[in-house]
């Protein structure tokens, strides 16, 4: 039982680390849109993160006998990524994570057969409809943003689903290489063609690199590593603070001030996906 404990308490570390490091990095990410635009960001990003896994965990030694999940978990990261820097082009970072999040939140209520999880469903789609009403306005969000952001959710989904398939077969860290690998294969290719030369500007590349490394080299790695530790449904009920923690960096440093009606979003969607979470596990 105290392994049990002291496991699952690394796990937790591990998924902190990671969700800080995640939205550090996309509120860096964010100030290069101007520069390479979402598609060049994501290219570095995740052609970056592959090079740096694939050099730290060699994946070749530990290839896997099934590639469809892996594939699977490689086009949903490329994908999320994609959409959801698009998403956080026309809308603030913690409402974009907030959107982001019913991927995680569909994860934890499917794993679930209790009715009263309905509850956690109107919850959180109260919060999505406290935001949908400022899209009207002059300064309110984006509807395009708010679908991208909704489409990277649902490809979160996809790679808390297949991740926890992949994760389960071999090296977490091989796992999360060839699934960055296999991602930056499939969206690399379009960062180039629509921003060509401007990816090779050298006062840029260092920046890139960061990025790969705070925003997927870093934190996917942790999370693989407490995917293989905890169920898909306590993954979830962790996850549930990082669109807090995304609102929090956006305004730290990129100094995005939310109204309080958008907090209030927030937390209730927050509220769902913990409160979904924990009874799933029951």
């Amino acid at each position: 039982m105290h392994v049990l404990n002291k496991s699952f308490l690394y796990a937790i570390a591990c998924l902190l680390l990671a969700m800080v490091t995640i939205q550090s990095g996309a509120s860096i990410a964010k100030q290069l849109f101007p520069h390479v635009g979402p598609e060049g960001t994501t290219a570095y990003r995740l052609g970056f993160s592959a090079l740096i896994l694939c050099l730290v965990f060699r994946p070749w030694r530990h290839l896997p006998k099934n590639w469809r999940p892996v594939i699977f978990y490689g086009l949903s990261l490329g994908i999320m990524n994609l959409t959801f820097y698009y998403a956080i082009e026309r809308i603030p970072l913690g409402i974009g994570v907030a959107l982001e999040f019913t991927g995680p939140l569909a994860v934890a209520l499917f794993s679930s057969r209790r009715k009263r999880d309905y509850l956690w469903v109107a919850l959180a789609l109260a919060g999505i409809l406290l935001l949908l009403p400022q899209m009207g306005e002059v300064d309110g969000l984006d509807p395009i943003g708010v679908l991208l952001a909704l489409t990277a959710g649902a490809c979160w989904a996809g790679y808390i689903l297949f991740g926890k398939i992949s994760g389960g077969h071999g090296s977490g860290g091989a796992t999360v290489a060839i699934g960055m690998s296999v991602a930056a294969f499939a969206v690399v290719p379009v960062g180039v063609v629509l921003q060509g030369a401007a990816l090779l500007d050298w006062s840029l590349i260092p920046l890139g690199i960061a990025i790969g490394l705070l925003s997927s080299a870093l934190p996917y790695s942790l999370e693989m590593v407490a995917l293989k530790k905890m169920p898909a449904q306590g993954f979830s009920i962790m996850m549930s603070m990082e669109p807090a923690i995304a609102a929090l960096a956006g305004l730290m440093i990129l100094g995005e001030l939310l109204s309080a009606w958008q907090w209030l979003a927030i937390f209730m969607v927050i509220a769902a996906s913990l409160g979904s979470s924990m009874s799933a596990k029951e």
